[in-house]
């Protein structure tokens, strides 16, 4: 696999920041521009990002030398740099609408981590192992913005990939309804105890617009590709309560599914066990190789022990028994800024450089 030249759009952020050190020592793609707002636009990333930095490990000296650009008024620059960027910008959702497509249209494709195209038609919102027939929409996107190399493509919510890997597999015996609670870390906020101690000792039982990305979200990624557009699912019905708690890093989700045709918990427990996808089949650099774990312990996965699990990308899943309204309940965990955010995201370009849409 060739180098590809990649850019970070919203390099000075949290998920910015998980991207870098994701991509410092990646084997296809080698970081040439780091962009963020005017702020920041002119200086050296280290007299910047290093007083934002909230990291476990150090960004390199080459990052830290490189100067920012700005990532409004320098697109055309930019696309010029490298072979596509990924985005995580803090702006109003219609401002990185109109962004992402301005970079596509600069012939830039773009992997974004932002929720301002999931809903766009012809945007592929990509879960790797679950759909990622949906890149196929790509030609009709490019059609519609009249370019020939630029698209977006777009991961979904860090909180519904905890769960929604788990239930995927499962769809054989008719999967009916879900009810799902999450437990969302607080760098899902793009914050730290030492920015919000506000949540330290403390719990907040409402996430601003997250129950409904959860409940809506999944039903695109189960959707089909009809003509030029992805046409969302319309089952199973997803209904979701998520709540914000005091730990630095990993989504938990206390799942509940009913089935139209009830398998046994052998077969639930063999499907986890042998399900691949196709970053696994292609043998991605950020492939899990294991992606979904089941854990027979009562007390796993637990957010501490788990959430690195294969880097951060795998999926970790437990407690499955039976319940007395629904047919099954099972708790499942995730690393919300690696396979949630940013990881996520690596992987979606991967998939998208595998199959030859970068080139």
């Amino acid at each position: 696999m060739k180098k590809y030249k990649v850019g970070i759009v919203g390099a000075t952020g949290m998920v910015g920041q998980r991207f870098i050190t994701l991509l410092e020592n990646h084997p296809w793609f080698d970081i040439t521009v780091l962009a963020a707002s005017a702020r920041s636009a002119g200086k050296k990333y280290k007299d910047v990002g290093g007083k934002r930095w909230m990291m476990d490990q150090p960004f390199s000296e080459k990052t830290g030398e490189m100067v920012i650009m700005n990532a409004t008024d320098d697109v055309e620059k930019i696309a010029s740099m490298v072979d596509f960027v990924f985005c995580a910008v803090d702006m109003k959702k219609d401002e990185i609408k109109a962004l992402e497509e301005e970079y596509a249209r600069h012939e830039c494709p773009v992997v974004s981590n932002n929720s301002a195209h999931r809903h766009t038609p012809d945007v592929p919102m990509v879960i790797p192992e679950l759909n990622p027939e949906h890149i196929d929409i790509i030609p009709s996107q490019r059609k519609r913005l009249g370019t020939k190399r630029g698209f977006v493509a777009v991961k979904s919510n860090c909180s519904l990939q905890s769960y929604v890997p788990a239930i995927f597999p499962l769809n054989r015996f008719g999967v009916k309804d879900v009810l799902v609670c999450t437990y969302q870390a607080i760098s899902g906020a793009g914050k730290n105890f030492d920015t919000w101690p506000e949540m330290i000792d403390n719990v907040i039982p409402y996430i601003g617009g997250e129950e409904e990305k959860s409940e809506i979200e999944p039903l695109k990624i189960y959707g089909k590709i009809e003509g030029d557009v992805i046409v969302p699912a319309t089952e199973p019905h997803f209904t979701a309560q998520c709540i914000r708690v005091p730990v630095s890093n990993g989504h938990m989700g206390a799942v509940f599914v009913r089935f139209e045709n009830k398998p046994s918990k052998e077969e639930i427990l063999k499907i986890w066990q042998e399900f691949k996808g196709v970053p696994q089949e292609l043998n991605l650099p950020s492939a899990p190789k294991q992606f979904l774990n089941y854990f027979t312990e009562d007390n796993l996965p637990q957010t501490k022990l788990q959430r690195d699990l294969e880097g951060g990308m795998a999926v970790s899943i437990g407690r499955l028994r039976e319940d007395t309204q629904y047919d099954y309940k099972f708790v499942c965990l995730s690393h919300n800024t690696l396979r949630g955010a940013a990881g996520g995201a690596v992987l979606l370009a991967e998939l998208l450089c595998a199959k030859g849409y970068m080139d």
